[in-house]
């Protein structure tokens, strides 16, 4: 279960130009068009490298803090929603929110399920995320819910994940994280073992 503790540093510089067109601009320079906000501040328009910030997200998830240096000023960030073209897959845009030190925010985080069920039955991951509440510094990257050895029967929910400590669980606590069902056995008969039908008599030659 592994906490991100260190922000990310990315160099930004805020954008002038609004729209479309500018945010077109934008992105053909290499660069993915932001909005800062939050506590009470004016949203601030910002132009965000594109590699970098990928690069970030990829290595520290979604979740990931990220120092931002505006023109020389320093603003710790969360990412609260990031834009992915549906079939290019380039960043086509993102809010961040603006975090202090020692606050807490409510995310949603991964869970990985890791081990076997017992033979002969099925693990159906129903949910694949849970929102909590954590220090924005110590938010964990992915929760972990263990299945090795479960009988068919057994039921997860987000109440029975163990959480960090300081982490808090926002989800209702009844959402079904994982079941573990007995597998359908599949049919083996085939068509060759299905009786012939008997095959009808040509009329006798008058």
């Amino acid at each position: 279960m592994a906490t991100a503790n260190t922000a990310s540093k990315l160099a930004v510089t805020v954008r002038t130009e609004k729209g479309k067109g500018a945010a077109r601009r934008a992105r053909r320079a290499g660069n993915v068009p932001a909005v800062l906000y939050g506590h009470g501040a004016d949203p601030q328009h910002l132009s965000v490298p594109a590699r970098e910030f990928a690069a970030i997200l990829r290595n520290n998830g979604l979740n990931a803090i990220i120092e931002l240096d505006i023109d020389g000023k320093t603003q710790l960030a969360l990412p609260k929603q990031v834009d992915v073209h549906p079939i290019r897959n380039y960043i086509e845009h993102t809010d961040f929110v603006i975090i202090r030190k020692g606050e807490k925010v409510t995310v949603e985080v991964a869970i990985v399920v890791e081990g076997d069920a017992v033979s002969g039955s099925l693990v159906t991951n129903d949910a694949s995320v849970i929102e909590i509440e954590a220090d924005a510094l110590s938010i964990p990257e992915s929760l972990t819910v263990s299945v090795e050895g479960a009988e068919t029967g057994t039921t997860i929910t987000a109440g029975d994940i163990e959480l960090p400590e300081g982490v808090t669980l926002i989800s209702d606590p009844e959402t079904l994280i994982v079941a573990i069902n007995e597998a359908q056995k599949a049919d083996t008969e085939s068509d060759t073992d299905v009786p012939a039908e008997p095959a009808e008599e040509a009329p006798a030659a008058e």
